[in-house]
């Protein structure tokens, strides 16, 4: 079923489109979970609050282009929220690593110097991305999107965990002054 129809769905508020979200994208969204949590039991309550966050926030959300991407980012909230709350030490600190690893490169949200529209922020990492050579934007993804380690990047890859570590911290490098140039204070 195409997205705009499933939207439809909850727009009439019409259960079903609960059952057709989740025949469209749970797998993809219990992978995305599943490597926050690192419990597949979790991934699939965080799976499911996603789809009671979705009936609760559409409408007037509108997501017919952008279900998936809609989607994604509620779980990702919803599983970083749980792994605080129960102390997952090793989830945390993957979490933590990976925060440190872009706060030389994003500004600060608790600075009020650098608060910016979230929309207009998207689409400048959009840019950038789009930028890249599609290697390096999906080694990117996979790091600080879905928070793969660098060994399974390597893997799938096949390429040196080195290699990946380089690309890492030349892109983050190149988005630090991406930013920089449209006028981001970091």
């Amino acid at each position: 079923m195409e997205d705009e129809k499933i939207v439809e769905l909850y727009f009439q508020r019409d259960e079903s489109a609960i059952e057709k979200t989740a025949e469209k994208f749970g797998k993809r969204l219990r992978f995305v979970s599943n490597k926050i949590v690192g419990d597949i039991e979790t991934a699939e309550e965080c799976e499911n609050d996603t789809y009671l966050e979705a009936w609760n926030i559409i409408p007037p959300n509108e997501p017919k282009t952008y279900l998936y991407a809609f989607l994604a980012r509620i779980i990702r909230s919803i599983s970083i929220d749980c792994c605080r709350k129960k102390s997952a030490l090793k989830r945390s600190a993957l979490i933590c690593e990976l925060s440190a690893e872009m706060e030389e490169c994003i500004p600060s949200p608790e600075d009020m110097n650098c608060r910016i529209d979230d929309v207009v922020f998207a689409e400048s990492i959009n840019r950038f991305l789009g930028s890249l050579d599609a290697e390096k934007r999906r080694i990117f993804v996979r790091r600080y999107w879905y928070l793969d380690s660098v060994a399974e990047i390597s893997k799938a890859f096949s390429v040196s965990e080195s290699k990946v570590k380089t690309v890492l911290f030349r892109t983050r490098n190149k988005l630090r002054e991406f930013l920089e140039k449209e006028g981001y204070t970091l």
